[in-house]
């Protein structure tokens, strides 16, 4: 009996574990039945998720699409404005005359604009000085055909001289030669013997070295009446060497008035011009 007992009771322990067990696989099965349902429920509400998004995006995005194209299209309005004007003026153009209220306003141009000279037409005849009147006026034409320029002009003021001045050269201590220059206004001094009127033969005086010319000058007397006076001066030709009174170059192109006494030299010559007239003691 006791056997028989235990048997049966090994049964319904082996029966209880059995069906423990299969409670417990469909237990199992459950769990993982939901897990796959959830996976799954999640899955489809995502692609939901993102349609709603990107719908959302897309509903913003309406307005901001919507002005873009207005703004275009305000853009574009007054630029299809234009080539219509264009248009318009072009075929109003055609026409003979403009009607005043249609006609551009003129805009004052600045003064700051530098204005430039007016075309010079060649084919008109110019008058303006060119110095080949002045080059024939001094022009003197020598025997041989040629011709030399004159490196001088006497002044309006130039005179004959009333008293008798004289140049006495002198080589050293002894006198060489006695020049009269009151017989004429002017003396051109140099080595060209066709133009000058006293001749230095020295080569380091110029062609046209100097002149000595006698001027009318006003001068005022002890009372303060002025009165005219001629008096020689000497002017430098811009020459290569200077010209010296009294041991001291004078500045050229300029009249420096010359006294009784007063020795001039040309260049580097040792001939010395001592100037004196009639009434000098």
């Amino acid at each position: 009996m006791d056997r028989a007992h235990d048997n049966g009771y090994e049964r319904d322990s082996d029966r209880r574990r059995n069906k423990d067990g299969d409670d417990r696989r469909s237990r199992h099965d459950d769990y993982r039945r939901r897990d796959d349902r959830r996976d799954r429920d999640r899955d489809s509400r995502r692609p939901n998720r993102d349609r709603e998004g990107r719908d959302d995006h897309d509903r913003s995005s309406r307005p901001n699409r919507e002005r873009d194209r207005e703004s275009r299209d305000d853009h574009d309005r007054p630029s299809r404005r234009r080539s219509g004007d264009l248009v318009v003026s072009s075929r109003r153009s055609a026409s003979p005359k403009r009607p005043s209220s249609i006609q551009p306003s003129a805009r004052p141009r600045s003064s700051s604009r530098s204005k430039s000279p007016p075309p010079v037409d060649k084919a008109k005849p110019n008058f303006a000085n060119s110095g080949l009147l002045a080059a024939e006026t001094n022009a003197v034409k020598l025997t041989d055909g040629t011709s030399t320029i004159l490196k001088y002009n006497e002044p309006p003021e130039a005179r004959k001289p009333t008293l008798g001045w004289r140049l006495y050269v002198f080589k050293g201590s002894e006198q060489v030669e006695l020049l009269h220059i009151h017989r004429q206004s002017a003396y051109l001094i140099g080595r060209d013997r066709a133009v000058t009127d006293i001749l230095i033969e020295h080569p380091s005086c110029s062609k046209q070295h100097a002149v000595i010319q006698h001027r009318q000058v006003m001068e005022k007397d002890e009372f303060g009446a002025s009165k005219s006076k001629n008096k020689p001066f000497i002017i430098d030709l811009e020459s290569t060497n200077s010209t010296h009174v009294n041991d001291e170059a004078i500045p050229t192109s300029r009249f420096y008035e010359l006294k009784a006494g007063d020795v001039i030299k040309f260049g580097l010559s040792n001939r010395e011009y001592v100037l004196l007239h009639d009434d000098a003691t």
